[in-house]
């Protein structure tokens, strides 16, 4: 499942992003916000959608906020998850062959509907490659969480 979630910062372009997985037949649930508020916090978002992932390894999550840096900042303190930044989809390719990222952060206040569309794409389509030296990279990761 693709979870998605964004503060008031990232909620337009949550909601485009959320037309258009409709349009393409992908699911998804959304976790939040459902309407503008300028007091909401991105840190709970990013939990929300970072402990849904952790549940299932098939899982995947979309945050959005204005940066992009908050939620990505607040996903990564969640034991499992491994976020990025998305500016590119060849940056996001290499994200998910290299890295294994399970959560994708947007920065709504630098990224077009139709670039975000492409960034999820490309997420949700490109697989680990599970070459040696990245398996042993991510479990150095895996021993920092300990």
């Amino acid at each position: 499942m693709l979870y998605l979630a964004a503060d008031h910062q990232g909620l337009k372009l949550k909601n485009q992003l959320k037309s258009w997985l409709s349009v393409k037949k992908i699911a998804f649930k959304d976790l939040g916000a459902y309407e503008p508020n300028p007091n909401d916090d991105y840190p709970d978002f990013a939990q929300a959608v970072a402990q849904k992932v952790v549940e299932d390894p098939e899982n995947k999550g979309v945050l959005l906020c204005g940066s992009g840096a908050g939620v990505c900042i607040a996903a990564n303190k969640i034991k499992g998850i491994r976020c990025a930044i998305g500016f590119n989809y060849q940056q996001v390719e290499r994200f998910v062959q290299h890295d294994d990222i399970n959560v994708l952060a947007i920065a709504a206040d630098y990224t077009s509907k139709f670039k975000v569309f492409q960034l999820v794409k490309t997420f949700i389509n490109t697989s680990f490659i599970g070459e040696e030296r990245h398996r042993r990279r991510l479990e150095k990761v895996r021993e920092l969480e300990k």
